[in-house]
């Protein structure tokens, strides 16, 4: 398997040059990628749908994704970069596309776009755009992204964006485009991973749920003609490391490292499929953060 980690970018880790550091250390560690995540605020009360309740409280601190990417860029040489999740829908897909291709071109080709709806109705509300129809809007997004990127002069008439032809360069240096995955944990949003894209950011979770919401986009690949064993999934965990073992219910996500890292062994079926540990919920500690990465990589590699 695969083995990635967080860019350090929330809370205690909010600064471009302690981050800066922090990648080129992960790097030196001989891990395969390094991911931003996507937050615009942390409400004080309770948002719906956050396991447990109340949203922690360092993601009201936090460095902008793409601008964190670039940073990881120019600090690292070898990782692949990537977003998991890019909350894409804030803002227009033509500006998206453009900050996507620049990083594409900083990193020298590194980029892997993943993308998703988000969860929080508070952000999309904060950045004026609509709840309703996120499917729909991703769909013509991805449109976009496509139409962007692929060679040739650019234009796009769709329900919410039109592009008159258009000169929009330059391409990404990867051919044909930055490899797209899409993040979700419903049978749509599954669909949509089948259908459209090159993989899925998906999570650690007990085994039986993720073979369900698995076969679901296996089943879309086939019947849009493609091969589900070239679908990527980077399984995301953002562990509770114990000292002692946890139960076994919790593996997936509670734990010590190695208890952690054999549930993360069963999800992993294939040699493309790859993990995404993110350290900054588990301690405030830039050298802590390293020897856990250090740790991790001992287990799974």
């Amino acid at each position: 398997m695969r083995v990635g980690f967080s860019v350090p970018q929330f809370g205690p880790f909010a600064d471009p040059r302690l981050s800066a550091g922090m990648c080129t250390a992960l790097e030196a560690l001989g891990c395969h990628s390094l991911w931003v995540a996507d937050r615009l605020l942390a409400p004080l009360t309770p948002p719906d749908g956050y396991p447990g309740g109340q949203m922690p409280v360092r993601y009201g601190t936090h460095l902008d994704p793409l601008l964190a990417l670039g940073v990881a860029a120019v600090a690292t040489e070898r990782v692949r970069l990537g977003s998991s999740t890019l909350n894409a829908l804030w803002q227009p897909p033509l500006v998206l596309a453009r900050a996507l291709t620049t990083l594409d071109l900083l990193s020298c080709g590194r980029l892997d776009v993943g993308i998703g709806l988000g969860w929080m109705r508070e952000e999309y509300e904060a950045a004026g755009v609509p709840w309703e129809g996120r499917g729909a809007r991703l769909e013509e997004t991805l449109d976009v992204l496509e139409a962007v990127w692929r060679p040739g002069s650019v234009v796009h008439t769709g329900p919410l964006w039109t592009i008159r032809e258009s000169t929009v360069l330059p391409k990404p240096l990867q051919s044909p485009r930055p490899p797209v995955l899409l993040g979700g944990f419903t049978p749509p949003a599954l669909e949509r991973v089948g259908r459209r894209a090159d993989g899925w950011l998906a999570a650690s979770m007990p085994l039986e749920y993720f073979r369900g919401l698995w076969d679901v986009a296996s089943a879309a690949a086939e019947r849009a003609g493609r091969d589900p064993a070239g679908l990527r999934r980077v399984l995301r965990v953002n562990p509770d490391v114990t000292k002692f073992a946890a139960d076994l219910a919790e593996g997936h996500r509670r734990g010590t490292v190695s208890q952690i890292c054999d549930h993360l062994r069963t999800m992993c079926a294939a040699e493309t499929d790859e993990v995404l540990v993110d350290l900054q919920l588990t301690t405030d500690s830039p050298e802590r953060f390293l020897e856990l990465a250090a740790e991790f990589m001992a287990e799974l590699t």
